[in-house]
């Protein structure tokens, strides 16, 4: 069974709740059918019920009146979520006349459902910039507990067996922050841990913090920021497995991992990767997935309290359909 099969697997084994706002969109409906045929999760769809059913009977779709419809114009809940944001957002001027207009946007009423414990995650991007899916989900839902920066794993899925988890990498941050400083860095090393078990399903992360040097080297300020954040990840949770400063081949080849970091649980057996800043991070996942063939699922965004995930653009009805089931496994996680 491949990796996206177990996540399907994992999410029709615990539905989720799960929230797509750009309703209309062809894809996203799309999606949304073959999801709720699927029993990946229990689908809400956000916008006026006649215009959905009408655009699901023109695209042939046969389970999109399965779905929860729910339209902020006419919702009984609306009001309720109107006085929600007025409370969590007056301290930055929000009035209630302000929130009654907010409210009507699927994207914010998205992550009021959330908030509120009427949904599980949300999943926008379609239609919406990063911004657009990360601002309502930041002011709404907010961050983790003791995180306080959002980022974005992928799941690296190789041909080469003797490297990370039978060849799966999960790394970070490849997507959102792009020059975190020690303690953006360790939260990420947190996050990334996190989704290597909730998404990939490992059951034994091995985070290393990967710079240009290895134990001490090279000497620079940026090697020692690396050093700081394997502290603090440390400190924000004492059960995590990781060390750094590693580079690449140590981390991943035990040859080499004995030789520059002898006595390292992680050295040559890391499969959770954690880049120094979002540069090297971008232009590493990318250089691996097109000259080495590996696959990239993702980005999945972590350090949000409940998940949201942003969509590109460009995405296939398929990248919806997989990103329902990771969004679903975060949020068996974070419950």
């Amino acid at each position: 069974m491949s990796l996206m099969q177990q996540i399907i697997a994992r999410a029709q084994a615990n539905k989720q709740r799960i929230v797509l706002p750009e309703s209309l969109e062809e894809r996203t409906i799309k999606a949304a059918d073959m999801a709720q045929r699927d029993g990946l999760a229990d689908i809400i769809l956000i916008g006026n019920q006649d215009e959905i059913l009408a655009q699901a009977e023109k695209l042939g779709l046969e389970h999109i009146k399965e779905c929860t419809i729910i339209d902020p114009a006419t919702s009984e809940k609306t009001e309720e979520y109107a006085q929600l944001l007025t409370k969590l957002r007056e301290k930055k001027g929000m009035t209630i006349e302000k929130a009654r207009q907010q409210v009507l946007d699927p994207l914010y009423f998205g992550c009021l459902i959330i908030k509120s414990g009427d949904a599980d995650g949300q999943i926008s991007g379609a239609l919406s910039t990063t911004g657009d899916t990360l601002r309502p989900a930041l002011q709404i839902i907010k961050c983790a507990p003791g995180i306080s920066c959002v980022s974005g794993a992928m799941l690296m899925i190789t041909d080469k067996p003797e490297y990370g988890e039978n060849g799966i990498l999960v790394v970070g941050d490849v997507a959102v922050t792009p020059m975190p400083d020690a303690s953006q860095l360790a939260q990420i090393a947190v996050c990334t841990a996190q989704t290597a078990k909730s998404v990939a399903g490992f059951s034994d992360p091995r985070v290393a913090m990967l710079s240009f040097s290895t134990k001490g080297s090279a000497k620079h300020e940026v090697v020692d920021k690396v050093v700081e954040a394997t502290r603090l990840a440390k400190e924000l949770d004492p059960t995590l497995k990781v060390d750094g400063e590693l580079q690449a081949d140590a981390a991943l080849v035990p040859g080499v991992g004995e030789k520059k970091a002898p006595g390292s649980e992680i050295a040559g057996h890391a499969n959770v990767l954690v880049f120094p800043c979002l540069e090297v991070g971008n232009i590493s996942y990318k250089l691996v997935q097109r000259l080495a063939g590996a696959d990239a699922i993702g980005p999945i965004l972590q350090g949000i309290a409940r998940p949201v995930n942003d969509l590109s653009r460009g995405c296939s009805v398929d990248d919806i359909y997989k990103m329902v089931a990771i969004t679903a496994c975060q949020a068996q996680d974070a419950k």
